[in-house]
């Protein structure tokens, strides 16, 4: 009673020895197909299941520990829905080959840096994943240096060495200022994220080359760093300006939701007065009133091709970056055509 059940154990409920368990477990010749029906049921009998990093290694298969950082500067105090979902997702394919995730919160790039430094030459893992990747990022060339396989969530040219995964975030900034302008919006501002972040630049590129596309010349851009704060401030100063907006894009959902309480603190009503459309479509979106049309998109898969990517390159020596897919925008209940021109 309260002893763990043991391979010896379903090997003697089952009257075989305990290399015939393994063998039948991990789908080898050696024992018959009756001989493995009664191991098979003398496990389930028993409750037991064999480990999953014994059969991976059984198998031949190579076990290895991945490392994630997180910068506290680029989620602020907590992990958000984003980055849980996108760890979920890494997880998820970690756990099919036994392998594990060492996550880790760091106050800062140097400190992050410094970790990679220690667990690779403490050798307590096999490879890391790069988030939050920015214009000239230490980390890739730290990382480099030390020799440590990874892989970054960045668009591929600011990737540096290693494989990228990422989405095709211009394709649908594009579709959502072409959305607004087939409203009728001539007057489009963009909330973006800080300004040397990685997505934030491709992004902005995207904005710019859709409002000059469309003729918007009067297309303003603020930087923030994704906080309802500062989210709040930028909507602020876009709707006290002379030129106010008829739309904001926003680069995620909190700045979004922001950006909604702050235009009715102003008196403006949604979507009759401004049109808001936010990025990430987390459940936020859904219980603002109005519901905030988003560009939704599917961080758990970019989580698991991520880690897909980099065990792969990890097993073969080398990987290719990898496009997952583009946000889809789901107009909801915070855009319409703009108000008339006062007459």
């Amino acid at each position: 009673m309260g002893q763990r059940v043991t391979i010896r154990d379903v090997a003697a409920r089952a009257g075989v020895s305990a290399g015939a368990v393994s063998l039948a477990f991990n789908d080898r010749p050696g024992v018959s197909a009756r001989t493995r029906e009664r191991i098979i049921e003398a496990a389930r009998e028993l409750g037991w299941s064999p480990s999953l990093a014994a059969r991976s290694l059984a198998r031949g298969a190579r076990i290895h520990t991945v490392g994630l950082v997180v910068s506290r500067g680029t989620v602020g105090i907590g992990l958000d829905s984003v980055h849980m979902a996108l760890i979920g997702g890494i997880e998820s394919v970690l756990t099919e080959r036994a392998c594990a995730l060492l996550l880790h919160i760091a106050p800062d790039t140097d400190a992050e840096i410094a970790l990679y430094r220690q667990w690779w030459q403490s050798g307590r893992v096999n490879g890391s994943v790069l988030v939050g990747t920015s214009a000239d990022d230490p980390r890739i060339a730290a990382v480099h240096h030390l020799g440590m396989p990874a892989v970054a969530v960045s668009p591929p040219h600011l990737s540096g060495p290693f494989p990228a995964v990422t989405t095709d975030d211009a394709a649908a900034l594009t579709e959502a200022v072409r959305y607004l302008a087939a409203l009728g919006h001539r007057r489009i501002a963009h909330v973006r994220g800080p300004q040397n972040l990685a997505r934030t630049i491709l992004r902005a590129q995207a904005f710019d080359s859709a409002t000059a596309e469309l003729a918007l010349h009067d297309a303003p851009g603020l930087h923030t760093d994704l906080s309802a704060h500062d989210g709040a401030r930028a909507t602020r100063t876009l709707l006290a300006s002379g030129q106010r907006p008829t739309a904001i894009l926003y680069d995620n959902d909190i700045t979004a939701v922001a950006g909604l309480s702050v235009a009715q603190e102003m008196g403006l009503q949604v979507p009759r007065d401004l049109s808001i459309v936010a990025w990430d479509d987390s459940d936020l979106c859904t219980i603002t009133r109005p519901t905030l049309s988003a560009l939704s998109h599917d961080p758990f898969a970019v989580g698991a091709e991520v880690a897909d990517c980099l065990l792969e390159l990890l097993d073969r020596g080398r990987a290719a970056s990898r496009l997952c897919g583009a946000p889809v925008l789901r107009p909801r209940g915070s855009t319409a055509p703009p108000p008339p021109p006062r007459g």
